[in-house]
């Protein structure tokens, strides 16, 4: 496994690491999630993220179990807020920064997290008071650095403006979706990132599980996939579609020729990227940790991730809207 430091911050992070969205707390069995986990730090994987909202609660309070008999710096933990906890509960106002942090601390058993993220951009509170409050969290102890995911650009420059000019806590951090299947982050949340010492946390690198090349086009999705799935299937449906499916199934003798597995490969393909600090698998079987942690370190030739990214810009070309 190599690490790259995490944006402006002291934390040197795992190039592929474990999340819990859908999977830990709530869509996979306790003991398989734990062996989960125990695969990740066999590999060197030593971040693990999740969120409040997983699970309203469930994935904090399964990884806070878990993780509890580690030394607590031997992993970086990261977890974020926003979405509804509760009917009154949601948001970055500083009074549910304060309660949702404080939360997610008891759920953990902890008593700091290594990155405390805002899940999206709360339309509904003034940027200054969401800066303010998350500068009070570092400065107490129970923060150590600050991020954000899917975020505007012009609300990232506007926070790094206020960090600036207020003194507020920096962020170092964006978890964006990126991957092979959905490049939007390359036209201006990475350059802006690259320039101002924030890496990239990737979510959804395998494009929903698309990319790992196992929904054959002409025949239905198999059973206990994520795309037959009610619960976790939302995401995936876009990409569901036969000539998307096809132009994957394209992209298998190009990972063989680069020596990876398909998965791999397009991990590898996040991670040629300077600005990405980490790639987030979920894994449901601890094979599937040990298979992703291969494309830590890989070394491709440009050659064939221009001849994926020529496969799949056609295919995606004719892909239906979400």
């Amino acid at each position: 496994m190599k690490y790259r430091r995490l944006g402006d911050s002291d934390l040197t992070v795992s190039e592929i690491s474990l999340g819990s969205w859908l999977t830990y707390g709530v869509g996979v069995e306790a003991d398989k999630a734990r062996a989960c986990l125990d695969a990740a730090f066999d590999v060197g994987i030593n971040f693990i993220d999740t969120a409040n909202v997983y699970g309203r609660g469930a994935a904090e309070t399964f990884l806070g179990e878990a993780l509890k008999s580690r030394p607590r710096d031997s992993y970086v933990l990261a977890t974020k807020l926003y979405f509804p906890m509760s009917d009154t509960d949601f948001g970055l106002s500083r009074a549910q920064v304060e309660k949702q942090l404080d939360a997610s601390l008891k759920r953990l058993q902890t008593d700091y997290v290594d990155l405390y993220q805002c899940h999206r951009y709360d339309s509904g509170t003034p940027l200054e008071e969401t800066m303010e409050a998350l500068t009070r969290a570092v400065e107490s102890g129970k923060v150590r650095y600050i991020g954000f995911s899917e975020w505007p650009a012009d609300k990232i420059r506007e926070a790094l403006e206020l960090s600036k000019s207020r003194g507020f806590a920096k962020f170092v951090s964006s978890q964006p979706q990126y991957s092979l299947v959905w490049r939007e982050p390359e036209q201006e949340v990475i350059p802006i990132s690259a320039d101002n010492g924030i890496s990239q946390i990737v979510w959804s690198p395998l494009g929903q599980g698309v990319l790992t090349g196992k929904y054959d086009p002409d025949k239905p999705p198999p059973a206990g996939t994520r795309a037959t799935s009610e619960e976790m299937g939302g995401f995936i449906k876009r990409l569901m579609q036969p000539q998307l499916l096809r132009a994957v199934q394209r992209l298998k003798p190009i990972a063989e020729e680069a020596g990876l597995s398909l998965p791999q490969f397009a991990l590898a393909w996040i991670l040629r990227e300077h600005n990405v600090a980490s790639a987030i698998i979920g894994a449901s079987r601890p094979e599937q940790v040990h298979d992703n942690a291969g494309a830590s370190g890989a070394t491709v030739d440009p050659e064939l991730f221009q001849r994926a990214e020529a496969v799949l810009g056609e295919a995606m070309a004719e892909v239906e809207p979400a």
